[in-house]
């Protein structure tokens, strides 16, 4: 028979565009939608080996992507929220969760494919609810899955007569063969899901059999480490380890099954259905597509329950193999929580950015505890170090705004946008802060010389100063942890500052001599140092009034 050549071709790589087209479709969507409880889910159900190793299944399974599992989890255990050793059982829990999708491509539904397109695609262009919107998209994109998987098995038909093809399919029989091209072929296209999906097609048309659909897959669990890999080159240590936790599971579990394919091949038969009624290519193409998916799934189930309780031990060689970097020179502060590859999930990569501008926020409270004994000694070297610091907050501040300026070029809902905006206009007001605290403060005590308030007077000042510094901690609190209870106090303590202030300018106002020279210059100074504690709480309150959801306009 005659092959078009051409027309296999379009076929077969239009059918590959939309299947990959599809699952990130469908890999958006669903991390839309489910986006704000990933992060609720892998902090609380990580307590143990078993419950992390579910939840890393459960996660990989709602967001279609172990990649995205594992970053996930590299921003945990860079913030401290858990440990290499709790990371090791989600990361193993993610290869069970990566299979679900082979799972539903072995379904032969392709005839259908276009309805969920058609319906998913109405959804998501005429629907204004965000929620109804990201159903759409998922839906479209499931639909796009299966269609791209119909034209690719259609356009590979003729080729179950062309022996050339034949005999390479063949030759994926050949272990190492079969799991080099599958990991090649992975590691290019970022998708494990697609090596199988594809392996599933040609198993449906009778052209793979199911050693050969077995290698391929296998290969696709090592190459799919290299999205991991690439995303942990020049990050801090914890990403790079968890890159490593994941590549050495992976490959150790494929070194073990390599020379027991036949044994995997038996269970995965055993297990799935048959159709004993049909015979040669019609029944290869009906039986081998769940049996191929039904083995990914075994070979990682097995693999987790094998390796689970020694997750200790591989947290250990990657600690081994990946020691801590020494600070590199010439560098003042680095942003320690922005991690680019987060971006792929706006709810982590606005976590981060949470986490970063909290880190800064407690860089100006501390500038603010120290600024008092600065002011007393009329210390210039403390004065000096209060100026590095502001030096640090204006590069996280420009390392966050770059951050958020990446963010606001992805797919973002109204309530990601408006958080967006949030959490900029905190950046600003904290790096305002830290400018009044080491410029502001360093002038006025320049002024001042040996002049001293009077010990009444200086009382006062310190009330002020401790309320504003109780204020500020209140903020650091509503930032770092979204409290809203820790900004709504920082609001409250407004008329405890007016109070303050005001009681202490009545009392200068009253003592003014205007012949007095050197009294005036010093109340002017007193009136100065409580006109910047009045910005410094002003700032601070506008810092937390930012944290609040759908805040009423600041008073």
């Amino acid at each position: 028979m005659d092959i078009s050549w051409l027309h296999l071709g379009m076929g077969l790589f239009g059918g590959l565009a939309l299947f990959l087209g599809g699952l990130e479709q469908l890999s958006e969507g669903l991390k839309q939608a489910a986006g704000q409880t990933l992060k609720v889910i892998l902090a609380r159900l990580t307590t143990n080996r078993l419950t992390g190793a579910l939840t890393g299944a459960l996660v990989t399974g709602i967001l279609n992507s172990s990649s995205i599992t594992t970053v996930l989890v590299v921003g945990f255990v860079t913030a401290g929220v858990m440990t290499l050793t709790q990371s090791v059982g989600v990361i193993m829990g993610a290869n069970i969760g990566s299979t679900v999708t082979a799972q539903l491509l072995a379904f032969n539904i392709t005839a259908y494919a276009l309805a969920p397109v058609a319906i998913g695609f109405f959804m998501l262009f005429a629907a204004r609810r965000d929620q109804v919107q990201q159903a759409g998209k998922m839906l479209m994109g499931l639909g796009l899955v299966f269609f791209g998987m119909g034209l690719m098995g259609e356009a590979m038909k003729p080729l179950r007569t062309y022996p050339p093809f034949v005999e390479v399919l063949s030759s994926m029989e050949r272990p190492v063969l079969g799991v080099l091209v599958g990991g090649l072929f992975t590691a290019l296209v970022q998708s494990s899901a697609a090596t199988v999906g594809i392996a599933i097609a040609l198993s449906s048309q009778g052209l793979l059999t199911l050693h050969g659909g077995i290698t391929l897959a296998l290969g696709a669990n090592i190459g799919t480490c290299a999205t991991a890999l690439l995303a942990a080159i020049g990050k801090p240590p914890a990403a790079v380890r968890a890159a490593v936790v994941h590549l050495s599971f992976n490959v150790l579990g494929v070194i073990i099954w390599l020379p027991l394919i036949a044994v995997l091949a038996h269970l995965a038969v055993r297990v799935s259905p048959g159709a004993p009624e049909l015979e040669g290519i019609v029944r290869t193409a009906a039986e081998v597509p769940r049996q191929l998916a039904n083995a990914n799934t075994l070979f990682n189930v097995i693999n987790t329950a094998l390796f689970l309780p020694f997750t200790a031990l591989f947290a250990q060689l990657a600690e081994r193999l990946v020691k801590e970097k020494p600070p590199a020179r010439g560098i003042l502060i680095a942003p320690q929580f922005l991690d680019d590859v987060a971006l792929a999930v706006p709810t982590l990569a606005l976590e981060n950015t949470r986490r970063e501008i909290g880190r800064l926020a407690e860089i100006v409270q501390q500038m603010l505890v120290d600024v008092g004994p600065a002011m007393h000694e009329r210390s210039a070297e403390r004065f000096e170090d209060l100026s590095r610091r502001a030096t640090e907050v204006d590069v996280l501040e420009a390392a966050v705004l770059r951050y958020l300026g990446l963010l606001r070029k992805e797919s973002l809902t109204d309530i990601e946008s408006s958080e967006v905006q949030a959490l900029m206009e905190v950046l600003v007001t904290l790096e305002s802060l830290a400018a009044v605290i080491a410029r502001d403060f360093a002038q006025i005590a320049q002024q001042a010389g040996s002049q001293r308030p009077s010990a009444e007077t200086a009382e006062m000042l310190q009330g002020l100063y401790e309320t504003v510094q109780e204020a500020m901690a209140l903020t650091v609190r509503a930032v770092c942890d979204a409290d809203a209870d820790a900004a709504e106090q920082v609001l409250a303590m407004r008329q405890t500052v007016v109070l303050q202030s005001g009681t202490l300018l009545e009392r200068q106002a009253g003592r003014l001599r205007p012949d007095d020279s050197d009294y005036l210059l010093l109340a002017r100074l007193q009136m100065s140092i409580v006109d910047k504690l009045e910005r410094i709480y002003d700032l601070a309150a506008r810092a937390a009034h930012g944290m609040l959801p759908k805040a009423a306009p600041l008073g």
